[in-house]
């Protein structure tokens, strides 16, 4: 099996999930528990894919600029900063610890 051909799989894997969705009644979904199961769980994903992003290179878990610049973005979004303060924040903080040679 190739390549594409895993791609082709799990592309229509993800559309059948998704065609499934629209079948689950929306009185089901407006019930407690589903409703938080289904917030709780985008949430998680999303913590997930920063995670691994940001530790992650060449599959082992590397501590490298990223960790400190993902820190800071956390820290400006607790504190509400504007969205475009919190990217260039980041990106300032990644960028000069490698310039400096440190977690490179």
């Amino acid at each position: 099996m190739t390549v594409w051909n895993v791609i082709l799989l799990a592309s229509l894997a993800v559309l059948v999930l998704k065609l499934v969705g629209y079948l689950v009644p929306p009185s089901f979904m407006e019930r407690p528990a589903p409703a938080r199961v289904a917030n709780l769980l985008t949430v998680a994903l999303l913590s997930a894919l920063v995670v691994t992003q940001t530790l992650e290179r060449s599959q082992e878990i590397v501590l490298d600029a990223r960790v400190p610049a993902v820190l800071v973005a956390a820290v400006l979004l607790a504190l509400r900063a504007p969205f475009i303060v919190v990217v260039l924040s980041a990106a300032l903080v990644a960028a000069g610890l490698r310039l400096l040679g440190w977690m490179s």
